[in-house]
């Protein structure tokens, strides 16, 4: 049974956090519920993976050292 791609944010405060989000969305390939880091997901079923660019806020920069 396939499910529908729907992310859910589980954000009790209802505000920013500093730390990675983990959310749960339906694989839009085959529904296997999978979880993700601030919206962005890999199914490890059949192989599908979002764009990069659909996570919840923007990847963080790398530090020069």
């Amino acid at each position: 049974m396939a499910a529908t791609p729907e992310r859910e944010r589980r954000d009790p405060a209802g505000g920013p956090e500093e730390h990675p989000e983990i959310t749960y969305i339906g694989c839009a390939r085959c529904g296997t519920l999978i979880a993700g880091l601030d919206g962005r997901y890999a199914c490890s079923g059949c192989g599908w993976v979002n764009e990069w660019t659909e996570g919840h806020r923007p990847l963080p920069t790398a530090r020069v050292t």
